[in-house]
């Protein structure tokens, strides 16, 4: 055996799969910020700064993309903000955004921001030109896929480009789009088409407010990801099990037999209990079982990522017998690895 082999084990994608489908969303702890999201959230900013538009759209992850009727936020699916949660969005469901569909759906999200931000659907201006706001909004519409009247932008299955002719708000949303990308080249693609009217219509239309202050600012979240409180097997629909016999180095059923809900208000992590006693853990473990010391100490570093992620705690008079019950855990994996070749946490 080697520190490499139970390292590779416990960090495999089938563990961390199976982690993560039992884990509830609101316990990922995700967030925009330092995520792989951020940066096209920031170019988006950039390029509404380039068209010196005052108003920014405030930003959120949540379970799909949209804007909250008639509300100024953008949210995102929150399985863009972690590469693990990207993956299994991919193998859940067979696709997953890339950068440049991303940048397409924030710069359409965006114009629906816009829109409810400066209430311009209340202009007879733009009744006119987009049609009426109030219009029945159906999931199901049937295009026309050679009108011109129309831009040509996001792809959503099963209409193709046509998204712009579902409802006359989704049509100014994919024309803010197509006039907000930079080098679209909008005024030369669609200069023979009558939709060059709307586009037009937009660029004077975001000249004559762009310095404006909006109508409205913030609105509230729907379906925050702090608040989504169901476990991934929950949200794709499947059951989680099926998952765990691949998952050959899953710890969390015995870390949490190890740490039991305490109750108190003074309680304290079981993650800082393994980063404080690491060397003096590690010896003991080596002691009383067959693992090498880079085996424990990978094991070790292992349970105390899953205490974290688990949000495990313990109270301050149980650190001695904690730490007896967390050498009497390490070994009976290490004995499990050394006959099954796997971890039967």
């Amino acid at each position: 055996m080697s520190g490499k082999t139970i390292q590779s084990l416990v960090q495999s994608w089938e563990t961390v799969r199976f982690e993560l489908l039992n884990t509830r969303i609101s316990r990922l702890r995700l967030g925009i910020e330092g995520s792989p999201v951020e940066g096209s959230v920031r170019r988006l900013r950039r390029e509404m700064e380039a068209k010196k538009l005052r108003f920014k759209p405030e930003v959120y992850l949540t379970d799909g993309w949209g804007c909250p009727d008639r509300t100024p936020v953008i949210g995102i699916p929150f399985y863009l903000a972690d590469p693990r949660l990207a993956r299994l969005e991919e193998e859940q469901t067979g696709d997953v955004e890339d950068r440049r569909t991303i940048m397409m759906l924030l710069r359409h999200e965006a114009g629906h921001a816009v829109n409810y931000a400066y209430r311009l659907w209340r202009r007879p201006s733009w009744g006119e030109i987009f049609g009426p706001f109030t219009k029945p909004y159906r999931d199901s519409f049937r295009p026309d896929r050679m009108s011109r009247h129309y831009v040509r932008h996001i792809a959503a299955h099963p209409y193709g480009r046509t998204y712009a002719q579902k409802h006359p708000d989704e049509d100014f949303a994919e024309t803010f789009a197509v006039w907000l990308a930079p080098r679209s080249g909008w005024r030369r693609r669609y200069r023979n088409w009558p939709v060059i009217r709307k586009l037009l219509y937009v660029d004077r239309l975001m000249k004559d407010i762009r310095e404006n202050a909006p109508e409205s600012r913030r609105g509230r979240h729907l379906r925050p990801v702090d608040r989504m409180n169901l476990t991934l097997a929950e949200y794709y629909g499947k059951q989680a099990e099926r998952f765990r016999r691949d998952a050959r180095g899953y710890v969390d059923d015995s870390l949490l037999e190890a740490f039991p809900a305490s109750r108190g208000h003074v309680l304290r992590p079981a993650s800082a209990l393994f980063k404080r006693y690491r060397d003096r853990l590690v010896e003991r473990v080596v002691h009383w079982s067959v693992l090498t010391p880079p085996e424990a100490d990978a094991l070790l570093r292992k349970l105390e990522a899953r205490a974290t992620a688990l949000g495990l705690s313990y109270r301050p008079g149980a650190e001695g017998e904690r730490l007896m019950d967390v050498v009497s855990l390490v070994v009976a994996l290490a004995l499990d690895y050394a006959y099954t070749g796997r971890l039967t946490g």
